[in-house]
């Protein structure tokens, strides 16, 4: 060789003694001290000699060494690990996190370090750990005051998986009680991002909470006079008032723009927000946000979930959004605001509404039917089908459609009625339908109906009446 030769690698025998001297982290083949080598660089990025840099250098400390983001990263896929994960937190790396995420600039670095402490987080003791840390908690939830999508993804992931861990959920429910302006912020970032992935984050986070507690729920839908996040003073009597409905609409637009089968949580916190009076009349009372919601919601059953085209099994895909999005529209359509754009509009929705109705509840039969050939109940359809009559999702689906559908009946006029059997949404096959499942518990609502039906169409009244006898009854 033309050069002065390294130190030769440690040989197999010398790497066994290192190994046997318990270099390795738990069961894995994790190195402590490579662990503690990359710790110790994080240490060195955030020590005061590092900070007080001139701002010629902040350019720099917004900036990860290349060799650090690779070892950090590293580190960030190792800590799904449980041996890593209590190794980390034994050797008190969510201390060194902390410093990172309260004294550095760099977004890469801040992404990363809250990134960890999410997969950290996802092991029952550690995240017991993480949450009593008081300042740990503050310094977190400050993240989400961040301008950066990526830490505030992350962060939104840590704290969704906290608020998942029943024994520590109420610390971060009361946490976020305490700062206002985690409301602001989460607005903001539900008005005005379009990264799908964080709106989609976010909203489980904010699902968490209102399904945890109420009281914050009403306090946020009660909420509007806050002003947002980093805005500058020149602009401050003209600061947009957050109002987490109209933020919610927004969010669950850009979210349907990218991919409507994500649009489940927007779905579902609309529908706890119906669950309060409050709630329904923050909907309904703004006539714009109440119409956009309302035609967003309609838009969805009449045209994207569950259509004539797609196979009855699609069901049960879209089982859990149809649930809450019919729900929510059927908490406006029977409210008593009486809201002029419903009451305008309300018989040019009727039909559609009710041919969208019946055809889930047509699908649903179809999900029920078992196999009408086979006569194996082992059979791989038959169990798929047995675990379908039993689906606690189904019968909730269910009892929202026959609801909103009698409360539609209830609303129909002669010339919708006339209209309907004309066009095709009350044909004999989907009033069957709607009766099987209206009757009995909706037997007045039916029995109103046959009456208008006789009206306009005697042949086809006298049809399902033979179809169902305990409607003759009524003449």
């Amino acid at each position: 060789m033309d050069r002065n030769p390294s130190p030769p690698p440690p040989g197999r025998d010398q790497e066994e003694e290192e190994v046997a001297g318990g270099d390795c982290i738990g069961s894995t083949v994790y190195s402590k001290h490579w662990l503690f080598g990359v710790l110790s660089g994080l240490i060195q990025i955030v020590s005061p000699e590092n900070t007080k840099s001139s701002s010629d250098d902040e350019e720099q400390q917004t900036e990860l060494d290349e060799e650090m983001e690779n070892e950090i990263c590293r580190v960030w896929d190792m800590s799904m690990d449980e041996d890593v994960a209590l190794f980390l937190q034994e050797f008190n790396a969510p201390d060194i996190f902390m410093g990172v995420l309260a004294k550095s600039k760099c977004p890469r670095l801040r992404e990363i370090c809250v990134g960890i402490l999410g997969n950290m987080a996802c092991f029952q003791e550690i995240c017991v750990s993480i949450s009593s840390d008081k300042n740990l908690g503050q310094v977190l939830l400050h993240c989400l005051y961040d301008s950066d999508p990526p830490t505030l993804l992350e962060t939104s992931r840590l704290l969704l998986t906290c608020l998942s861990q029943a024994e520590v959920a109420s610390v971060w429910v009361e946490r976020i009680r305490e700062h206002p302006a985690i409301y602001d912020s989460i607005c903001f970032i539900m008005s005005s991002s379009t990264n799908v992935d964080l709106l989609v984050k976010v909203g489980e986070v904010v699902d968490k909470l209102f399904d945890l507690d109420e009281k914050l729920m009403l306090e946020w839908v009660r909420n509007g006079a806050t002003q947002p996040l980093d805005q500058p003073q020149e602009e401050s009597e003209e600061q947009p008032v957050f109002r987490l409905v109209p933020c919610i609409l927004e969010a669950a637009k850009q979210v349907r723009s990218e991919n409507p089968e994500w649009l489940d949580v927007y779905m579902h916190i609309l529908q706890l927000l119906t669950t309060v009076d409050d709630g329904i009349q923050a909907i309904v009372h703004c006539p714009d946000t109440g119409k956009d919601i309302w035609n967003l919601l309609f838009d969805l059953v009449c045209h994207e979930f569950c259509q004539s085209d797609d196979p009855p099994i699609i069901l049960q895909e879209q089982k859990t959004v149809l649930a809450s999005v019919f729900s929510v529209l059927s908490a406006i359509y029977a409210s008593q605001t009486e809201q002029e754009y419903l009451k305008i509009e309300k018989g040019k929705y009727n039909l559609p509404l009710i041919d969208s109705l019946i055809r889930v509840l047509q699908n649903m039969e179809q999900c029920q039917k078992k196999p009408e050939n086979s006569t194996e109940s082992n059979t791989e359809e038959t169990k798929k089908t047995d675990l379908t009559q039993d689906d606690f999702h189904l019968k909730i689906l269910k009892d929202i459609l026959c609801e909103f559908l009698s409360n539609i009946f209830q609303a129909l006029t002669k010339e919708t009625v006339a209209q309907g059997v004309k066009e095709g949404q009350l044909s004999k096959q989907k009033c069957s339908s709607a009766f099987q499942n209206l009757l009995p518990f909706y037997s007045p609502v039916v029995e109103d109906f046959i009456k208008i039906l006789h009206e306009v169409d005697k042949a086809l009244a006298d049809d399902l009446e033979k179809s169902f006898p305990s409607l003759k009854v009524q003449t």
